[in-house]
């Protein structure tokens, strides 16, 4: 792994290198290494508990690492803090989707400013091509939308930040079937115009076959299987995956 994410830094993307992250005395990765390239969709299997979220923790800075380092387009972010990591064009689309019940879904949507020189700060009408069902929704509050839509706005509240990484953590957990079918064609879109790089988490490998052009399997907090989807053997992954 450690050659992988050497080649992904020279591409001037996404490296995390031998990264260990503890919570107090546990330890929830060890020495985990993995590359994330520009117009390609990374994808990171694994049981509940194995460290997926952990290590999206460590990439956008909401957890400090203990050892290893982060490199994003050639620089080391290992130490910024979350919000200079957004800067740089690092968006997290968390599990649970963590809108604002509360707020319309302009003003979800509006969120997404914060990270944005003030010449930029505009919804696109891009994000409506992508997710339609939001355009018709804007007076509405974040709360009132289903989990499917709640999805929709939580991704495109990260793509209102116009990042260069999009780290989406399990976006089809406890979604309808058709929903999971668009978010899988805006995955699919973002990637196939190049300037984005992908790191997606998922549970459900038949997801993530399709999308991925990479597989990452975890367990017990490091990786350990890497590959092309086609290289992998299919009834190991699926067994690594099994309850």
């Amino acid at each position: 792994m450690g050659a992988e994410a050497g080649d992904v830094e020279a591409g001037g993307r996404l490296a995390v290198e031998g990264v260990d992250l503890h919570y107090g005395a546990a330890i929830a990765l060890r020495g985990v290494s993995i590359g994330v390239q520009a117009g390609a969709v990374t994808c990171l299997l694994g049981r509940n508990g194995v460290g997926k979220t952990s290590l999206l923790r460590a990439i956008t800075g909401a957890h400090p690492v203990t050892r290893g380092r982060i490199l994003w387009e050639g620089a080391d972010i290992t130490r910024l803090p979350t919000y200079a990591r957004a800067q740089r064009g690092i968006a997290w689309v968390p599990q649970g989707r963590d809108i604002f019940p509360l707020l319309t879904v302009r003003e979800n949507l509006e969120t997404g400013f914060a990270v944005l020189p003030r010449a930029q700060r505009r919804v696109d009408d891009e994000i409506f091509d992508l997710f339609p069902v939001l355009r018709s929704m804007l007076r509405r509050r974040g709360g009132d939308l289903s989990g499917g839509q709640q999805q929709q706005l939580a991704i495109a509240r990260a793509l209102v930040m116009r990042p260069r990484l999009l780290v989406l953590d399990e976006p089809t957990e406890g979604i309808q079937p058709s929903i999971i079918k668009d978010i899988g064609r805006v995955i699919a879109l973002l990637r196939s115009r190049g300037g984005m790089a992908i790191l997606l988490v998922e549970q459900y490998y038949d997801f993530a076959r399709e999308l991925a052009d990479r597989l990452a399997v975890m367990d017990r907090g490091d990786i350990v299987l890497s590959g092309a989807p086609g290289t992998l053997d299919e009834a190991e992954v699926r067994r690594r995956l099994s309850v």
